[in-house]
C-alpha cells in the first residue's frame, strides 16, 4: 500500500513540475503589449477586407 502511495506522490510531483515548467518558460520579455496586438489585428482585418 505504501508503495502505491509513494508512486502516486511521485506522479503528482512530476505533473506539478511539468505544469510549472510550461507556465514560466514562455517568452523572455513576456507577452507583447496590447496595442501591438491591436495593430497587427487591424492590418490583418484590412487585408481580409481588400481581398
Amino acid at each position: 500500500m505504501a508503495l502505491i502511495l509513494l508512486e502516486a506522490l511521485g506522479a503528482l510531483v512530476v505533473l506539478v513540475l511539468i505544469v510549472w515548467w510550461t507556465m514560466f518558460s514562455g517568452r523572455k520579455g513576456g507577452e507583447p503589449e496590447a496595442d501591438v496586438q491591436d495593430k497587427t489585428d487591424s492590418t490583418s482585418d484590412e487585408t481580409k477586407r481588400n481581398s
